[in-house]
């Protein structure tokens, strides 16, 4: 049993989201739904084996981007596909960010993003995020000529 799991809350649009987001990664399924009459009240979720809990709540609260889901990507194709899918009706952000179309914020992220910033040669590493402040989605290829300088 996972000991903690993200609760998000929804203005009536769980139910699609959640859909949306089982479409999008492999791994991943509607686990539960209550619902309070014929509405739809509660689903549990999995993404890629992650469980999460969806609420439609209200209009009370709204999603920040105090808050994001990381999700870390192999290959280009991977951030990518992501970006599309996430991204389809929300918006682009800075740094592998996005606001989906339900106002959750997203990372999209490659693993190689990671490995280059961490080079223990400080310029090399600088060059790096420096290139990454300048995208909305990150470009492994970008990244990489950056590294090289």
């Amino acid at each position: 049993m996972q000991k903690i799991t993200p609760f998000l809350w929804f203005d009536g649009n769980a139910e699609e989201a959640v859909q949306h987001y089982v479409s999008i990664f492999r791994n991943s399924r509607i686990v539960n739904v209550s619902r309070q009459g014929d509405q739809v009240f509660l689903l549990t979720f999995e993404l890629e084996g992650q469980r999460f809990m969806a609420l439609n709540g209200g209009p009370q609260f709204k999603f920040t981007e105090a808050i994001s889901l990381f999700v870390s990507c192999e290959t280009q194709a991977e951030v990518d596909e992501l970006w599309a899918k996430l991204g389809s009706g929300g918006e682009p952000q800075r740094c592998g960010w996005l606001k989906d179309r339900f106002g959750l914020s997203w990372q999209v992220i490659p693993t190689a993003l990671m490995e280059l910033m961490g080079d223990p040669d400080p310029a090399r590493a600088g060059r790096v995020t420096q290139a990454m402040l300048q995208m909305d989605k990150i470009d492994i290829a970008a990244l990489r000529r950056a590294h090289e300088g």
